[in-house]
């Protein structure tokens, strides 16, 4: 029996996901893939064993489905040392202003269905008494703008509903990790005008977020220059905010 950690990947079809699951396994954890499409993570498994001679599981896991949620997590083999969700659905604002099907299917996939697994993945941590969560938030949440702000206050949400779980799980033995990317060069985002400056591979959000997890850090700005550019626009008065184009 492997006596390695076990990582929990939610969104591992996802670029970001694909690359966590490869810090994680590069640093000898065992990986479990979890998303909606089982068939499309089946090369991540095989290509996971046989690069890193780790243990690889697979489930399907749909974030908007969250009468699932409670079976999913009793039927895991072994409750995971680590959680990382990457689950995400950036959407599109325009559309969202007059579609509330669109609109609500943004808020769940990035607020409500994540909060909700890892809350319940919370209470089986606290139980046993130790445990890791990674949420994978946005600098979108840290202040909302008119290009996304759908998209930005369900991150808003789910950056505050962490920052919660992680002051009342630390007393516990349970660490809470709040990530922010920023920038990153993905299929989600291909076709957005991008500042260089600011972007980053997917390669060096897997890492950062292997990296957040041991040292136990509680927020991540996946690059820096990020904490420094949103420092400023939440400084920024409303009166002024407000006539920026972005």
């Amino acid at each position: 029996m492997t006596t390695r950690k076990i990582a929990l990947v939610l969104g591992a079809s996802s670029d970001i996901g694909r690359a966590t699951a490869r810090a994680f396994a590069r640093a000898g954890w065992d990986i479990q893939l979890a998303g909606r499409d089982v068939a499309a993570l089946e090369p991540d498994v095989a290509d996971l064993r046989a690069r890193y001679a780790v243990d690889v599981g697979v489930h399907r896991f749909d974030v908007l489905d969250t009468a699932s949620f409670a079976s999913f997590v009793a039927g895991l083999a072994a409750l995971p040392d680590a959680v990382i969700s990457i689950v995400g659905l950036l959407g599109v604002q325009d559309t969202a202003q007059s579609d509330l099907g669109h609109a609500a299917t943004i808020m769940r996939s990035n607020y409500e269905g994540p909060a909700l697994i890892l809350g319940l993945f919370a209470e089986k941590f606290l139980a046993r008494g130790s445990g890791t969560i990674v949420g994978v938030s946005s600098v979108a949440g840290d202040r909302g703008r008119a290009s996304n702000y759908v998209y930005g206050s369900a991150k808003a949400g789910f950056s505050a509903f962490l920052s919660g779980l992680r002051a009342r799980a630390s007393r516990g033995g349970v660490q809470i990790v709040t990530v922010k990317p920023g920038f990153v060069r993905t299929r989600m985002t291909e076709g957005m005008k991008l500042i260089g400056p600011l972007t980053v591979e997917a390669s060096v959000a897997g890492d950062a977020i292997l990296d957040a997890v041991q040292r136990r850090r509680d927020v991540v700005y996946v690059s820096e220059k990020w904490r420094l550019v949103m420092l400023i626009i939440k400084l920024l008065p409303e009166a002024v905010f407000k006539k920026l184009r972005f």
